[in-house]
């Protein structure tokens, strides 16, 4: 039998593993010209454009540096809004991407938007990010009034060393401003929760993505 490896060890082995990990994130936004390579490895702005239809009204909440807002108006002809609280990301969006049917706004989704309808709201790895969500989700719906929304959210149970980090005491979140992961259940428990129905659910890439509406 192998000799076992003490905590210590491992601890120091995983959190190197973290501090890597970042860096490489780093690194793979210059990599790809400017948005992260996986928007293109992983494919997934499909799950989102393939569910729109030309002319539909979507809001983007946080959506970054543009490239899903842009390929939705542009491969889907929907009629896009991003908003982002971050200054400098709608500034990048604006300078990345331009489209006849699309736009971005700097602000909090509660308060900045202007006073038009929405079919369909995007909230791509952002709820995970949102402390208080079920209420986030109850305002925004009871605000907005849209068919219905489409969710991508990370899991907890994507990898084994998850637990094993939460096991050692570690940080165990992909990133660390997550309030939460989210296995299969607890995302049903918390859509419930904000009176939302899960209509499609599909599990990919340690991921959950989902269309959900109004119960």
């Amino acid at each position: 039998m192998p000799r076992s490896l003490p905590p210590i060890a491992l601890r120091s082995l995983l959190e190197l593993e973290s501090d890597l990990s970042a860096q490489i994130n780093q690194v793979a936004i210059p990599y790809n010209h400017g948005v992260h390579v996986k928007h293109r490895l992983m494919g997934y702005h499909d799950f989102f454009v393939q569910r729109l239809h030309p002319g539909e009204r979507v809001l983007d909440i946080g959506c970054g540096t543009g490239a899903v807002a842009y390929d939705m108006a542009a491969r889907a002809g929907a009629v896009v809004m991003g908003i982002d609280l971050e200054a400098e990301h709608i500034a990048t969006a604006r300078r990345l991407f331009s489209h006849p049917n699309l736009r971005f706004v700097q602000g909090n989704v509660l308060t900045a938007l202007p006073d038009i309808p929405f079919d369909t709201l995007v909230i791509s790895n952002i709820l995970e990010h949102i402390e208080q969500r079920v209420t986030f989700l109850k305002t925004v719906q009871a605000q907005l009034q849209p068919h219905r929304w489409l969710v991508r959210v990370p899991m907890y149970d994507r990898d084994w060393l998850v637990p094993l980090r939460q096991e050692l005491g570690l940080f165990h979140f992909s990133d660390r401003t997550h309030f939460t992961e989210y296995t299969q259940a607890s995302f049903a428990a918390e859509m419930q929760a904000a009176e939302l129905t899960i209509t499609h659910l599909q599990i990919n890439w340690g991921e959950i993505w989902a269309e959900v509406q109004r119960q």
